[in-house]
Formats: structure tokens, C-alpha cells, sequence
């Protein structure tokens, strides 16, 4: 198919109808990941190279958009809720991975790669985590696979179990934010359940991601890495930075909540790209055993921490 002096193949046509689909009224998160993935596993992602270089820019400038949207001091109140939830669960997610990747026979450096993944956020802690172990392409492939195919069950399912287990907005959110992977997903289920769910997840998930740091040094230390470099999530600081003004600027109210606008389509477009990314390569290189790793820890965590949440907040 032709416009004007470009040739559009039927590849490319179904990708944009998607993502504009994903852009109108009808768009949510939920339907963006699936309109991606369908996008990829049927017809394949047109885009592979562009998709891959904007997906991580455009959620971190979401992310720091969201910020505009939340309350400095209720956000504080959140993340202070949710420090012992994060450090008992990083610790005994680290512990059962090891555990569990020795059981199943899984390589070191693949068992620690989904277990950092799992413990704290997904594909940015691999990212973190890969290069301190001298992880090679095909173990990097592995732990991200099998963690993006967790978050887009998490994704679809987490926001159904809330609602028939009658959660709290405010139950919701802590839970999404421990046992979600992904901070694309876990906003993304957090912001389809209700604003209220959305602030906490998205403050707890973000002070969960600053364990990156601490947990990449451990890996040096344990790995015996020799000059390992630990990239910090700056992101964070933008989104700390944009609640702040959001709290104590009044007069920017309403410029403010044109970016949470802005942002909640970023992170809609994030998802999409995100579900494009996982092609049928990524599927098949996530071996069974890789996966069972993931799925167990997944399903230890999300459903010890739900147990704690029902039972110790209102």
C-alpha cells in the first residue's frame, strides 16, 4: 500500500491501526498490552529497533508525569506502609530464587536474573543486574521473557482478583506493587482499579525500584564482579521532583494535571510497545524451567503478600 511517496506494508498498517486504537477513547491499559501482543505474535513487530530504544524513555517520562498527580505527604505515608513489605519481600524472594533455580538446575547467572526481577522490578533490575554478572544475550533473553509474560498475566489478572476478593484501593495498590514485576504493569493495574490504588502503587513501586542499587552492589560482591558498574534509577528523582511541585505549587494545579493526562497516555503507548516487544523469539527462548522458576516465586510472592495485606491493612 502506498501514501504518497512511502510504501506501507500490511505489517506496518496493522501496527499503527493498533496504536491508534490504543490513543482513542476506547484505549486502557489492559487493551494496550493486548493489542501489542496481538500485534507481535500474529503479523510481528514492524519496529523492533525503535520500539526497544523508546519503550524505557517513554515510561520513565510517564512515570515523572504521574508524579504531578499525587500528594507529597500522602505518597510518604504510603512508601513508609509499604518499607517492611519491600525489604521482607525482596530478601525472601532473593533466597527462594536460589533456592529454587539450584532445585531446578538452573543456570547461576539465569536463577539470579529472575529472582532480581521478580524481587524488585522486573526488566530494569535485569537490565541493572545482567551486566554486573557478565550475563550473556541468550541468559538476558531468558529472564526478561519469562518476566514480561508474568507481567502481562499480572497485568489482566490482578485487577479481576482484587475485585472479587472486594480489595481496597488502598489494598490494591500496595499488593500490585509487591508482587507486579514491572512498573509499566504495575501502574498500569493500578490505575485501572482507581486513582487511589494508582498513587500507592506507584509510590511504593518506585521506592522498591531504588533497591536496584544495593541489590546490584550484593551481586558484584557475591559474583565477585571486578569493576561492575550500577546504573541508579534517576527517573525517580524527576518523578520525587514533580510530586513535590504538584504538593506545594498550588498555582501549578492546572498545568499539572494536563502532564497526568500526558502521562497516562504515555504509559497506555508504553504498553503497547512493550507487548509488540515480545515476539515469538522471546517466547521460545524461555525454556521450562526458566519459567517454572519464574511462575513460583511469582505465585509465592503475590500470594503471601495478599495473605499479609487482607490481614494486616485496612
Amino acid at each position: 500500500m502506498r501514501f504518497g511517496q512511502r510504501v506501507v506494508t500490511p505489517q506496518q498498517l496493522l501496527f499503527g491501526l493498533a496504536l491508534l486504537l490504543c490513543l482513542s477513547p476506547l484505549g486502557s491499559a489492559p487493551l494496550a498490552l493486548a493489542l501489542g501482543l496481538g500485534v507481535a505474535l500474529l503479523a510481528g513487530n514492524p519496529f523492533p529497533a525503535h520500539t526497544k530504544r523508546y519503550t524505557s524513555q517513554l515510561l520513565q517520562w510517564s512515570v515523572v508525569g504521574l508524579g504531578f498527580g499525587m500528594n507529597a505527604e500522602a505518597a510518604w505515608r504510603a512508601g513508609q506502609e509499604g518499607l517492611l513489605f519491600t525489604v521482607v519481600s525482596i530478601l525472601s524472594t532473593l533466597v527462594l530464587g536460589y533456592l529454587v533455580g539450584r532445585w531446578l538446575g538452573i543456570a547461576r547467572n539465569t536463577s539470579h536474573l529472575i529472582a532480581s526481577g521478580t524481587a524488585i522490578c522486573g526488566g530494569s533490575a535485569i537490565a541493572a543486574v545482567g551486566p554486573v554478572v557478565q550475563a550473556s544475550d541468550e541468559e538476558m533473553s531468558v529472564a526478561l521473557g519469562t518476566v514480561f509474560v508474568l507481567n502481562a498475566i499480572a497485568l489482566f489478572a490482578f485487577p479481576l482478583i482484587g475485585e472479587a476478593l472486594h480489595l481496597s484501593q488502598h489494598q490494591f495498590g500496595l499488593w500490585a506493587a509487591i508482587a507486579i514485576h514491572d512498573t509499566s504493569s504495575v501502574v498500569g493495574a493500578a490505575s485501572h482499579y482507581g486513582d487511589e490504588a494508582l498513587q500507592v502503587a506507584t509510590t511504593v513501586k518506585l521506592a522498591r525500584a531504588l533497591w536496584i542499587i544495593p541489590v546490584a552492589l550484593g551481586t558484584a560482591a557475591l559474583f565477585r564482579s571486578r569493576g561492575a558498574r550500577v546504573k541508579p534509577p534517576y527517573f525517580i528523582l524527576g518523578f520525587v521532583g514533580a510530586m513535590l511541585l504538584a504538593t506545594y505549587v498550588p498555582a501549578l494545579q492546572p498545568f499539572a494535571q494536563v502532564l497526568v493526562k500526558l502521562a497516562k497516555v504515555g504509559l497506555t503507548l508504553t504498553l503497547f510497545l512493550i507487548g509488540a516487544g515480545l515476539s515469538r523469539q522471546v517466547l521460545k527462548a524461555v525454556g521450562p524451567r526458566p519459567f517454572l522458576q519464574g511462575v513460583v516465586l511469582w505465585l509465592v510472592i503475590s500470594g503471601a503478600s495478599l495473605w499479609l495485606i487482607v490481614h494486616t491493612v485496612s
